[in-house]
């Protein structure tokens, strides 16, 4: 385990080094503002929630970012996408859970979970995200996110340092996004979990095909 913590640090300081050195003016696509991403989602109805602290945002170094919460009936989704142009120059995506033992939040369960999002041929039919259960307090809250870069839906960090240096070569690219969804439980019933899962993942289902647009491929 520990050689394997060592082998991926290493690759990922390479990768790092690499991405920083390389000499070429990066491409930056053209794509819609997320400010302009809609507020109605079918049955869902969005607000946007307080903007982020400059010590937060110099943190996060993300170039742009969508922070709201939507409703449909009594389930609640919370939205968080943040947007890089480049990661070329030190601010790179981090995982959710790097962040989150820092707020109070303490994840409680892990694992991988595969959501249906349509029958395009040009996109994915279905995408594997992260699911965390995450509890501060007497709170509880599903947890789902992964990494957006260039079509492609990732849930591992690792792979998503891969594919940045991929695409770096490739493409002179390094864009990419972490999208974020926080369904609270509602109750404390055996059942609040499962109701709370269920309304992230519909929610995912309402604004993933949307995502090309304001995430360019």
């Amino acid at each position: 385990m520990i050689l394997r913590i060592v082998i991926l640090s290493g690759c990922l300081i390479l990768s790092a080094v690499f991405v920083a050195g390389a000499s070429k003016t990066e491409i930056v696509p053209a794509r819609e503002s997320l400010a302009n991403f809609p507020l109605a989602l079918g049955e869902w109805n969005g607000r946007n929630l307080p903007a982020f602290e400059p010590e937060i945002l110099a943190v996060l170094g993300v170039d742009e970012y969508l922070s709201r919460v939507y409703q449909s009936g009594q389930s609640i989704a919370s939205l968080y996408i943040g947007y890089y142009e480049s990661q070329r120059q030190g601010d790179t995506i981090h995982s959710p859970m790097n962040c989150l033992p820092g707020s109070g939040w303490e994840p409680l369960s892990q694992t991988y979970l595969s959501i249906p999002v349509g029958t395009d041929t040009t996109g994915p039919t279905s995408i594997i995200v992260n699911r965390y259960v995450i509890q501060k307090g007497l709170d509880r809250q599903v947890v789902l996110y992964w990494y957006q870069s260039h079509g492609r839906a990732i849930a591992n960090e690792y792979r998503s340092k891969i594919f940045m240096v991929y695409d770096a070569v490739r493409l002179n690219r390094t864009d990419a996004a972490l999208v974020r969804i926080v369904s609270p439980y509602m109750g404390t019933d055996s059942g609040a979990e499962g109701r709370a899962a269920d309304s992230a993942v519909a929610f995912v289902k309402a604004m993933f095909p949307l995502l090309d647009r304001y995430l360019p491929s």
